[in-house]
């Protein structure tokens, strides 16, 4: 009896030694400021007009209703990011990486989106009206026909960081 005792205290004194250098790790990288993860925060319905928030992490913030007009998002990184219903008139989206961003009733009006990538972005019932898209790739991104093709006819460059024609990614013909 005691020897099986003995046993089990070392199996589990075994398991915890197995264990503890990878918990550490873990937690390391969870409290390290320079890995830390980007925290997504709730923008919504706030008057943000003309803020700067170019080249920050924004990953999955949330701007539903939010008066941004004038804003800079210029090399942001806006992956996930929704947008709905969001007055972005004039906003600087050159370089930013709206990558599966909810862009829904957004009113984007002469927005620029130079060389930003959308990359299966939503964006069916948005104004895009005035837009600046040189370089922009729309790849997958859901647009209602009649704005697709007014894009079209703007749409111009290709984009330096995916190396695809903004013609293309909207499927123009």
């Amino acid at each position: 009896m005691a020897n099986r005792t003995q046993n089990q205290r070392t199996s589990i004194l075994t398991a915890i030694a197995r264990t503890l250098p990878i918990l550490l790790i873990a937690i390391a990288l969870v409290f390290n400021p320079i890995a830390a993860p980007a925290w997504a925060i709730d923008y919504g319905k706030r008057n943000l007009v003309e803020n700067d928030f170019s080249g920050q992490d924004l990953t999955d913030s949330i701007f539903d209703h939010a008066n941004l007009r004038g804003s800079n998002f210029s090399n942001a990184k806006l992956q996930g990011v929704r947008f709905f219903a969001a007055n972005l008139e004039s906003a600087n989206f050159e370089g930013a990486d709206l990558t599966g961003a909810d862009l829904e009733s957004a009113r984007l009006v002469r927005a620029n989106f130079t060389n930003a990538i959308l990359v299966g972005a939503f964006a069916t019932n948005t104004l895009f009206n005035g837009a600046i898209i040189d370089g922009a790739d729309f790849t997958d991104v859901l647009l209602r026909p009649d704005t697709e093709k007014k894009l079209c006819e703007i749409a111009r460059g290709t984009n330096p960081v995916t190396g695809r024609n903004t013609r293309d990614t909207l499927n123009c013909f």
